[in-house]
């Protein structure tokens, strides 16, 4: 059966049709459903979005190694209790059009199934829930988008849509609800749209807010599609943390775009102090660029942790937070080491890492600003302090550096260790180091404290 064919009997089964208003005249639309499914179909007008789109993780998240080795774990040790549970988020539309159930089958689906869709998006036309992907589509062949006067085009009908525009706060709903993530046990798995919720961001942007479309697709000035005028379009790129393991389109760029969002996000102080034969380095943080908690997402596969290491001339007088040869922070043996992260536990309050097993988590992260300054109401604490003590004489500097692991290499080896993931895929997965809460503190300098200083209360 064709994929073309394929589609079109489930568009059928769905009782489906193309049918529907919008901004260009019904007699002109030439493209079909199953056509505008095709994320190809797009490139020919929209190549820029499209060449964007492919190499980033929403054409990546059906593919991703690591996502079908949790997967495919999950559904064994579950007895296929998971079902659709992951894959109504990698590969929604698949999902949709009943062309999978459990993801097991996921890289066997047509490409245009594979993966968060430009047609799937585009199509939404309501928000039923705040999490676990509870998106509505119209399937009926009108695009969705932020331009509130679309024009008219002989390839499909389009609409303004105030989730599909920047400026408008719902956009966020449309997001938000299938980047949180509640487990059948009712854990709170990933709470990036609640976190943004209580953040200042979540302002209405005439009032300084900004919606995930603000930070997470840059704005340029260029037509939407070939010939047409020029607008404030916007890169379908999505940089966050995560990246692709294996071969992918424009997966040097999608690195270089990570690391530039990651540089900015944390401000950071180094203090240094010494008295009665003890040097006491202090080192504060605050998020300051995330619009939701640091670090979001599947906070617990996240690594991120603070590497300070003190030196007497060239030789290495203390240090906390170095990455071992292996690559695993959490076996560096480290009593003083600054991890954030979640921990989940299972029923019986035992460390797990596996989200079906979770009972309930702890957190260990950076907070989101709720407010300007600590004079205005709601403000919380958003800075955190950590201490690092030991004996010895005042050192020559101190360098300090803040480290991301989009997941961590003590999950992966699990991975590679029962079998599910192939032990290369482990070489691939990158730590990023922040450059703006990178600092070096000199004795010679005269200064105590280095760096910017966060808010305080």
């Amino acid at each position: 059966m064709t994929r073309m064919r394929y589609v079109g009997v489930m568009l059928l089964a769905l009782g489906c049709t193309s049918g529907g208003g919008g901004a260009a005249d019904a007699g002109r639309t030439s493209l079909s459903v199953e056509e505008l499914m095709d994320p190809v179909t797009c490139a020919g007008c929209h190549a820029e979005h499209y060449r964007e789109w492919s190499g980033s993780m929403h054409a990546y998240a059906a593919r991703d190694p690591v996502f079908l080795a949790m997967n495919r774990r999950g559904q064994e040790a579950t007895n296929g209790a998971l079902g659709d549970f992951c894959i109504r988020c990698h590969a929604p539309l698949a999902v949709a059009l009943g062309a999978t159930t459990d993801g097991l089958n996921a890289a066997e689906l047509p490409e245009h199934l594979q993966g968060v869709t430009c047609f799937y998006c585009h199509s939404v036309v309501g928000v039923e829930g705040t999490h676990n992907n509870p998106l509505r589509l119209s399937m009926d062949g009108i695009m969705r988008g932020g331009f509130r006067n679309p024009v008219a085009n002989p390839a499909h009908r389009a609409e303004y849509s105030a989730l599909h525009a920047r400026d408008s706060v719902e956009s966020a709903t449309l997001c938000g609800s299938c980047h949180d993530i509640v487990t059948p046990r009712n854990v709170e798995l990933e709470r990036t749209f609640k976190e943004w919720q209580h953040s200042i961001y979540s302002r209405p942007p005439s009032e300084g807010g900004l919606t995930c479309n603000a930070c997470h697709m840059d704005g340029r000035n260029a037509p939407a599609a070939t010939g047409g005028p020029t607008r404030r379009t916007h890169s379908h790129a999505w940089p966050g943390v995560d990246v692709a393991l294996t071969e992918f389109p424009n997966r040097e760029e999608q690195r270089a775009q990570v690391q530039r969002m990651l540089d900015s996000t944390l401000l950071s102080e180094l203090c240094v102090y010494r008295e009665g034969g003890v040097v006491d380095i202090q080192v504060t943080l605050e998020n300051i660029a995330a619009g939701h908690a640091f670090p979001s997402g599947a906070a617990q596969d996240r690594r991120v942790w603070v590497e300070v290491k003190a030196y007497r001339g060239e030789e290495l007088a203390y240090s906390s937070g170095v990455l071992p040869p292996h690559g695993d922070i959490t076996r560096s043996g480290d009593e003083n080491l600054w991890l954030m992260r979640d921990w989940l536990y299972d029923e019986a309050d035992a460390p797990t890492h596996l989200f079906w097993e979770a009972a309930r988590y702890d957190s260990v992260l950076m907070p989101a600003p709720t407010a300007l300054l600590p004079s205005d109401p709601g403000w919380t604490q958003t800075h955190r302090t950590r201490a690092y003590v030991y004996a010895g004489e005042q050192p020559d500097r101190v360098e300090l550096a803040v480290h991301v692991q989009p997941m961590g290499a003590d999950v992966l080896a699990e991975l590679v260790s029962t079998g599910y993931l192939e032990r290369a895929v482990m070489a691939e997965m990158p730590v990023f180091t922040l450059a703006a809460a990178s600092l070096t503190w000199r004795a010679e300098e005269g200064l105590q404290c280095v760096g910017a200083t966060p808010r305080r209360p």
